[in-house]
C-alpha cells in the first residue's frame, strides 16, 4: 500500500503540486479576500431563508440586464456549505475555491486526454496562477460555477460523440442546467450541443436496426433532455405563476436590436480580433494588454497552421482542436453580436477553453523546435508564470468585506437599543444586503420599509454611507429607503472600518 501510494506521489508529483499552489492561491485568508456586498449578502439572506425558514424557491439571483432570472440551482449548490459553516458566508465561498481547485484537475485530465501530459500540466498551471480566474474562484457568486460546468458540458459532448458512451447524455443534461442557471451566457454552448449531437445522428445509418446503437444513443438522449427539463422546471414553474415573466423579458431582450444583440451574426466576424484580444489580456496577459497582443500573435492563424501541417496529429489531438475551436467560434460569436459591455466574468463558461487550446498549441510547437526554440517556448512560460503569481491577488491588499459588514451591523444592533429600525446603504456599486445578512442573522429588528405598509416606517433609520462623508448628505439622498422614511434629521454618526453610519430619526417638515 505504501509502495502504490510513494508510486503514486513520484508519477503524478507536478499536477499534485499545481492543485496545492492553486489550492494555497484561493484559500489562503479567504474570509479576508473574499468578495462580500449586496449580491453575496442577498444570496446568502435566501439560502438562510430555506435553511431556517424553510422558504423554498423557484428561481436564482436577478441578471444585470434584462430584468431576467436565473434558475435556483446555485442557491440549493450552496446551502449545505452555508449550514456546515453555521452560516457564515465563508462558507459557499471556500465551496467555491474547492470546486475551483478541483476544476484544475479537471482541465488537466481533459488536457492530457485530448493532447498529452505535458498539455494537461501546461493548461492546468497557467489556469491555476490566472489571477483572473482567482478573482473568480474564492468568492461566491453565481457566474463563478460557469468554469467547471462549461468544461463538463463540453467533455460530455466529447464523451457521447467520441466514445460512444451515451450515458454522459444524461451528464450533459445535468452540467447544462447547471451552466444556465449560472449565467445566461451558458446559451452559447447550446449549438456546440446541437452541432456534435446533429453531427452524431448523421453518422448512424438511420434505415438500419433501431434495436442497437441507435436505439441506445436515443433512448439516452431523451433521459439526458428530461433530466435537463426537471432542473429547469422550477423556473418554469415560476414563469407560468406570473405571467411568462422571463420568457417575456427574454424575448424582449433578444428583440431589441438597438441596444442588446445584433440579429446579424456575421456582423461578430469584424469584432473578433478585439474580443480575441480582451480574452489573451485578461486570461494569458496578466491584464497587460501588450503581453495579450504579444501571446495572441504567437497563436495565431497562420503559426497553428504551421503546427497542423509539421506535426502528425493522434486522432483525439486534432478532435480536441476541432472541439475547442468550436467552443470559442460560437463564444467569440456570442460576444461578437452583444452590444453591451463586457466583463471578465462573462468569459467564464471559455476559461477552460483558452488555457486548453494554448497549451495544446505550445505542445504541438515544442514538437517542432529545436533545443534552442523548446529553451525559449520554456523560458516564455516561465515568465508567464513569475508574472502571473506577482499579481495574484493575495499580494495586495484584503478587502475584508465580509468584516466590514459584520463590525457594522453589530454597531447598528448596538445603537438600535433593542427596537426595531429600517436600513439604507449609500454607496457606488453596493447595496444594503451584504448588511442586512448579518442584521437578521443576529437581530430580528431590522424591517424593510414598504411605502404602502405604514407600519414597515419605524422611529430609527440606519444609513450606511460608503463614500467620502462631504458626498453622503443622508438626509437629502435619494435612496428610496431614505425616501419612503420621510422628513429626517441625523441624531448620531459613527465611523466603522472605514464607512460612516448615521441615524435618523423623524422630523417635522419644516
Amino acid at each position: 500500500m505504501n509502495y502504490k501510494f510513494i508510486n503514486f506521489i513520484k508519477t503524478n508529483w507536478l499536477i499534485i503540486l499545481i492543485l496545492l499552489v492553486g489550492a494555497f492561491l484561493r484559500l489562503y485568508k479567504i474570509d479576508q479576500y473574499m468578495t462580500f456586498l449586496g449580491d453575496e449578502g442577498r444570496d446568502s439572506i435566501v439560502v438562510r431563508n430555506l435553511l431556517v425558514h424553510k422558504d423554498l424557491f423557484l428561481i436564482g439571483p436577478g441578471t444585470s440586464v434584462g430584468n431576467m432570472y436565473l434558475g435556483p440551482l446555485y442557491y440549493y449548490l450552496i446551502a449545505i456549505p452555508l449550514a456546515l459553516a453555521n452560516f457564515s458566508p465563508v462558507g459557499p465561498a471556500v465551496f467555491v475555491a474547492l470546486l475551483g481547485v478541483f476544476t484544475i484537475w479537471f482541465v488537466y485530465f481533459v488536457g492530457c486526454e485530448w493532447f498529452s501530459k505535458k498539455a494537461g500540466l501546461i493548461a492546468s498551471l497557467l489556469f491555476a496562477v490566472s489571477p483572473t480566474v482567482i478573482i473568480f474562484s474564492h468568492s461566491s457568486w453565481n457566474p463563478n460555477i460557469m468554469p467547471f460546468f462549461a468544461l463538463l458540458t463540453v467533455y460530455s459532448v466529447w464523451k457521447f460523440w467520441k466514445k460512444g458512451l451515451y450515458s454522459w447524455l444524461v451528464v450533459l443534461g445535468i452540467s447544462f442546467a447547471f451552466c444556465l442557471q449560472s449565467h445566461y451566457l451558458g446559451l452559447l454552448l447550446a449549438p456546440v450541443i446541437l452541432l456534435f449531437w446533429v453531427w452524431k445522428v448523421l453518422r448512424f445509418n438511420l434505415a438500419g436496426n433501431w434495436t442497437g446503437e441507435v436505439a441506445s444513443f436515443m433512448r439516452m438522449s431523451i433521459f439526458g433532455l428530461i433530466t435537463f427539463l426537471f432542473l429547469m422546471s422550477p423556473l418554469l414553474a415560476f414563469d407560468i405563476r406570473h405571467n411568462w415573466l422571463n420568457t417575456n423579458s427574454l424575448v424582449k431582450f433578444v428583440t431589441e436590436r438597438e441596444t442588446t444583440v445584433s440579429a446579424k451574426p456575421w456582423s461578430a466576424l469584424p469584432r473578433i480580433p478585439e474580443i480575441a484580444e480582451n480574452i489573451s489580456t485578461s486570461l494569458l496577459g496578466v491584464g497587460n494588454k501588450n503581453l495579450g497582443n504579444l501571446i495572441l500573435t504567437i497563436v495565431s492563424i497562420p503559426s497553428i497552421l504551421f503546427v497542423l501541417s509539421r506535426k502528425k496529429l493522434h486522432k483525439n489531438e486534432a478532435e480536441g482542436f476541432l472541439f475547442l475551436t468550436v467552443w470559442l467560434f460560437f463564444g467569440f460569436i456570442g460576444f461578437g453580436i452583444y452590444k453591451q459591455p463586457i466583463y471578465d466574468h462573462y468569459f467564464g463558461f471559455l476559461f477552460p477553453a483558452i488555457f486548453l487550446f494554448f497549451a495544446g498549441f505550445i505542445d504541438g510547437i515544442l514538437e517542432n523546435l529545436s533545443k534552442i526554440g523548446v529553451g525559449l517556448i520554456y523560458l516564455l512560460l516561465g515568465f508567464l508564470v513569475i508574472w502571473n503569481i506577482s499579481e495574484t491577488p493575495i499580494l495586495k491588499e484584503p478587502n475584508r468585506q465580509m468584516a466590514r459588514a459584520q463590525n457594522v451591523a453589530t454597531k447598528i444592533i448596538d445603537e438600535s437599543k433593542t427596537a426595531e429600525f429600517n436600513l439604507a446603504v449609500i454607496a457606488d456599486s453596493n447595496y444594503e444586503d451584504g448588511y442586512r445578512y448579518f442584521l437578521e442573522k443576529e437581530s430580528d429588528k431590522v424591517v424593510k420599509i414598504d411605502a404602502q405598509i405604514e407600519e414597515s416606517i419605524k422611529d430609527q433609520l440606519f444609513v450606511v454611507c460608503e463614500k467620502p462623508k462631504e458626498k453622503c448628505d443622508p438626509t437629502h439622498s435619494p435612496k428610496a429607503e431614505v425616501a419612503n422614511f420621510g422628513w429626517s434629521k441625523v441624531e448620531s454618526v459613527w465611523e466603522v472600518d472605514g464607512v460612516i453610519i448615521y441615524k435618523l430619526v423623524h422630523s417635522k417638515k419644516q
